[in-house]
């Protein structure tokens, strides 16, 4: 066998074994720690941890993820080598970011952000894996929303056209459609207050009940904290 080393990655040193068959394993770890950690010298396990979940996360240049985020993705990375239903699906997968909000009491919800070009892939495995996200955050609902940029209106008089796609009324009805995943939305209504406010009634299609029910606190909470607005989310009255 020979040792090498493959040099740094995401500020840490990475020591490899590689066999005659060409096969890689990962010895040890964690020889530097990043400018932006506490100094302290990190084990090997939670450094190899660090490693695998960064594989499943991709920021903006120079921003490091939270450690949240790390758990996320370490979530993703796990089911890809242990869940052979999902293993194939989620190869080329990653995320962008990861957050929890608060719901009600001390209720919360996993928000995932899964880049724009990959949403299909999401979508393709969507009930299944956030079944099982679930089943590794405990109590807390999953949902996944694309990232996606809203463009600010081009100056009056500029030759410029902004994509409907990226104006702010497009960017939040897509995020709402993704939010209530995999319920379709089948209606909605907004409704007056006598304040001059209004709430939006979305009525989400029953067939998707089953799935979805538990969530509906979950769906307004998500909802208003990614577009400031309040939605109530109700099934439509069917008649016997």
């Amino acid at each position: 066998m020979l040792l090498c080393c493959i040099g740094v990655v995401n500020g840490f040193s990475f020591h490899f074994v590689i066999s005659r068959d060409s096969s890689l394993l990962l010895l040890a770890a964690a020889l530097s720690v990043p400018a932006t950690s506490p100094a302290k010298r990190l084990d090997g396990g939670y450094a190899v941890k660090m490693y695998t979940s960064r594989k499943k996360i991709h920021k903006d240049k120079d921003v490091e993820p939270t450690e949240f985020e790390e758990s996320v993705g370490q979530a993703l990375f796990d089911l890809e080598n242990t869940n052979q239903e999902l293993k194939s699906d989620l190869k080329d997968l990653y995320i962008n970011s990861a957050k929890q909000i608060d719901v009600s009491g001390n209720r919360k919800a996993v928000v995932i952000h899964v880049p724009y070009r990959l949403r299909k892939g999401f979508r393709k495995i969507h009930v299944r894996l956030v079944r099982e996200l679930e089943k590794k955050f405990s109590g807390k609902d999953v949902i996944l929303v694309a990232t996606r940029k809203i463009l600010r209106p081009p100056k009056k008089g500029s030759a410029v056209q902004r994509p409907r796609s990226r104006t702010l009324t497009a960017v939040h009805e897509a995020i709402l459609e993704d939010v209530v995943l995999p319920a379709e939305i089948v209606g909605k209504r907004v409704r007056y207050r006598i304040d001059g406010s209004k709430i939006m009634k979305v009525y989400l299609d029953p067939k998707e009940r089953n799935n979805t029910e538990y969530k509906l606190e979950t769906f307004a909470a998500v909802y208003r904290n990614l577009s400031g607005k309040d939605v109530v989310f109700e099934y439509p009255v069917t008649e016997a």
